[in-house]
């Protein structure tokens, strides 16, 4: 397979994804094409037309048009039985292919593939979101339309499935179509095919000088502080915040004068029941935990399915850092206290949604 061309981050503007026409436009479009004679179509540009030559009415009575007047050829409209969306599917398709095939495709500097993650990896993660988990947004308004943000939220579940729910909620649900850059563990980048596949959705190592670049690049940026404590937890300490390490991402956020935006993930917590951990296998294997839950390792592959809770992912007020003095990244104090208020919020809110929840499962 051919490399892909490496593009220096932030050098090109961002491809926005094109909307497809509505059958209205279409319609207008083919109107305006078959119109009076010697007038323009909506929307078309240049100097006055010529008049059209009149054809001879074909069968049925149908009046041709000249080629005095050149129309842009339109998609064809996918009539009953007619297929033609699958066509279009399978032509994309194969363009897709052959783009990865050749290597005319774009990578930035960490990595990331936005046309692989678009088309493949939300679509592969997309039924999870919407129809086994049922992931509902609130409050997505709150993260900005443009510029560098740094979104903090809690971390649970035994796998790490709620990061991948919430870069879909944050791609699917946000109306200027952003992308969520995620802080990720040293162990990710460790693991085979895992790595690759990270790099290519977005995910970056959770260092501060990685997610202040992004953050410069007017990148939403995701990072989940509570770390292996808080996916590790007992089932016994669900949703109880763990400690969020010695608040390295405000000071980021304070050096690229990024606003914060706190984060709540409620129904990641019982997907997993970590009813125990076998911490000298874990050790074995050189992970933080092994966990042990009511159906695995008993059932085995079977054990690893995630039991389908009702999910609810919101963003709260995002806690403004452009007003902080250039000195302020180094102030101890100012750190913890920022930290403390993130820190408050979305236990706050965990716990507000806790109460309105009517059940885990619905």
């Amino acid at each position: 397979m051919a490399d892909a061309k490496v593009i220096p981050f932030g050098d090109e503007p961002r491809t926005r994804r094109a909307r497809p026409r509505s059958k209205d436009a279409v319609s207008s479009a083919a109107a305006a094409s078959t119109g009076a004679k010697g007038k323009r179509p909506p929307g078309r540009k240049g100097g006055p037309l010529a008049p059209v030559p009149e054809q001879p009415a074909g069968p049925g009575g149908a009046v041709g048009v000249g080629a005095a007047e050149t129309v842009a050829p339109e998609e064809p409209k996918a009539g009953p039985g007619s297929g033609g969306g699958w066509d279009r599917r399978i032509a994309g398709g194969l363009a897709f292919l052959r783009r990865r095939l050749t290597g005319d495709y774009e990578v930035d500097e960490f990595g990331y593939d936005e046309e692989l993650t678009d088309k493949v990896l939300m679509s592969t993660i997309r039924p999870l979101y919407e129809k086994y988990f049922r992931v509902e947004v609130k409050g997505i308004e709150n993260i900005p339309s443009e510029g560098g943000a740094l979104i903090v939220a809690n971390h649970s579940g035994t796998l790490p499935l709620d990061g991948l729910m919430l870069q879909a909620a944050v791609h699917d649900s946000h109306p200027a179509g952003r992308n969520l850059r995620l802080l990720a563990a040293d162990l990710v980048f460790m693991l085979p095919v895992v790595n690759e596949l990270a790099r290519k959705a977005g995910h970056t190592l959770a260092c501060a000088e990685d997610a202040e670049e992004l953050l410069r690049r007017g990148e939403v940026v995701g990072v989940m502080p509570e770390g292996f404590k808080g996916i590790g937890k007992p089932f016994g300490e669900r949703y109880k915040l763990q400690r969020f390490g010695r608040g390295g991402f405000v000071s980021t956020a304070l050096r690229a004068g990024a606003p914060i935006v706190p984060c709540s993930i409620v129904g990641a917590e019982e997907i997993y029941p970590m009813i125990g951990n076998a911490r000298t296998l874990a050790r074995v294997l050189g992970i933080p935990y092994f966990p042990i839950t009511p159906t695995f390792p008993w059932l085995g592959p079977l054990g690893a399915v995630p039991l389908p809770t009702k999910w609810t992912i919101q963003f709260g007020e995002p806690i403004p850092t452009e007003g902080y003095p250039a000195e302020a990244a180094e102030d101890p104090m100012l750190m913890f206290n920022l930290t403390d208020q993130v820190r408050e919020q979305i236990q706050h809110t965990l716990y507000k949604l806790l109460v309105q929840r009517r059940s885990v499962f619905f």
